[in-house]
């Protein structure tokens, strides 16, 4: 929850010239009241507008929801869907996750299907047992086909937003878990095309060496896209 959509539409503006890079591929995931004017800012260049989040239905009595219809029709090509925060803060569930990620597939959005642990789970040692779960009950009765298509974030609770980030080899063998979880529910070719990312923290410093790893696809960035610094995290050596 950052940016008025002018101050979107400003960053937009700043990030357009830092972020050119035709190997990688560049999402702004934004507040639902800035997307238009976002949509505006970055057309005709390398920048996808994404959501932060999306209901599973396409309209009705759900005041305050937004449709995975007006995603659609305002150009949205991305959204982000069960985030640690809306699960808790705002009662998400695993099945809740699951709902949104088919209707996100009924109408050609990709979703970027968010997973992590707390620091709690982590200590007993229950990460690689929760997040499966996790992931297994968010792909319930996707398609192969679909599922070559998502985006797994992998963000552990413990590392949003308060500066601590997993080393490389914690991020990796989480991911590495995942990739080996849908090679279970699917096959080896949809766990190699499947794009799994590393969230929490992630700055132009940490990227490097976590976007080496060779399960470690990319990253779902949080405070440090809110500033210029986002490019060199774009444009990683």
């Amino acid at each position: 929850m950052n940016k008025t959509p002018s101050e979107a539409v400003a960053l937009v503006k700043e990030l357009i010239p830092l972020v050119k890079n035709d190997e990688v591929d560049v999402v702004f995931c934004v507040p639902a009241i800035d997307i238009i004017p976002c949509i505006e800012a970055a057309k005709g260049t390398n920048i996808n507008i994404g959501a932060e989040n999306m209901y599973f239905e396409e309209k009705g009595a759900y005041t305050g929801e937004i449709s995975p219809e007006m995603l659609t029709d305002a150009g949205v090509s991305y959204v982000i869907i069960g985030h640690s925060e809306r699960r808790e803060y705002f009662a998400e569930t695993d099945e809740t996750v699951n709902k949104k990620v088919l209707k996100a597939f009924e109408h050609g959005l990709t979703p970027i299907i968010c997973c992590g642990e707390t620091l709690t789970q982590r200590e007993q040692n229950v990460t690689i047992d929760f997040i499966r779960q996790q992931i297994k009950i968010a792909f319930l009765n996707v398609s192969a086909e679909n599922a070559k298509k998502a985006v797994i974030a992998y963000e552990p609770i413990w590392a949003i937003g308060t500066g601590k980030v997993a080393t490389s080899d914690q991020a990796e063998e989480v991911c590495k878990a995942i990739r080996d979880c849908i090679k279970e529910i699917y096959d080896e070719a949809t766990a190699d095309a499947i794009r799994i990312q590393y969230g929490g923290s992630v700055s132009a410093a940490s990227a490097p060496e976590l976007f080496a790893k060779e399960d470690i696809d990319g990253g779902l960035v949080g405070g440090a896209s809110l500033k210029a610094d986002f490019g060199q995290i774009v444009n990683y050596k």
